[in-house]
C-alpha cells in the first residue's frame, strides 16, 4: 500500500503547528465574523485595553503588525467608535489610543466568542491535556514572560 501524500511534510511539527493554527484562525475567524470583528481589530481593541493610553506606534509593535496596516484597524476602530485617539500626554506629537465604552462592550463579546472556538479547536484534548498542550506551545512559541 502506498504512503499518504505528503508523508514527510506531514511528520514535521511545524507543519501540524501550521495546520493547527489555520484550523484555530479560521474558526475564530467565523466566530468574530459573526460580531462583526476581523482578527486584527480583536487584536488591536485587546491591545488598547491592555496598554491604554497607547501611542500607535507602540500597539504596532507590541501585536507586530505593520504600522500601514495598524492605521487601516485604527481608523475602522474609530469610525465604529470603538477607540479614540488623542494627543499622547506623554508626547503631543504622538497620538494616543484608548478603548470606548463601546469598544470594551465589544472586545468582551469578542474574547467569549474567540475562547468558545478555542475550547471547539481544543475539544479532542481533556482538561488536563490543555493544560499540558498550552504550556508546551508556550514554552516552544517563545512567548514565556
Amino acid at each position: 500500500m502506498p504512503e499518504a501524500p505528503l508523508a514527510e511534510i506531514r511528520s514535521l511539527p511545524s507543519w501540524l503547528l501550521g495546520r493547527a493554527a489555520a484550523r484555530g484562525r479560521t474558526l475564530v475567524a467565523g466566530e468574530l465574523a459573526a460580531e462583526g470583528v476581523k482578527m486584527w481589530h480583536h487584536v488591536v481593541l485587546s491591545a488598547v485595553r491592555d496598554l491604554a493610553p497607547v501611542a500607535q506606534a507602540d500597539i504596532g509593535r507590541s501585536v507586530g503588525l505593520d504600522p500601514k496596516d495598524l492605521v487601516g484597524v485604527l481608523n475602522d476602530l474609530q469610525a465604529g467608535g470603538l477607540v479614540v485617539r488623542s494627543p499622547d500626554p506623554r508626547d503631543r506629537r504622538k497620538n494616543a489610543v484608548s478603548l470606548t465604552d463601546a469598544g470594551a462592550r465589544l472586545l468582551k463579546r469578542c474574547e467569549k466568542v474567540a475562547r468558545r472556538a478555542n475550547d471547539e479547536l481544543l475539544a479532542p484534548l481533556s482538561p488536563a491535556e490543555r493544560d499540558h498542550f498550552m504550556g508546551l506551545l508556550i514554552r516552544i512559541s517563545g512567548t514565556a514572560d
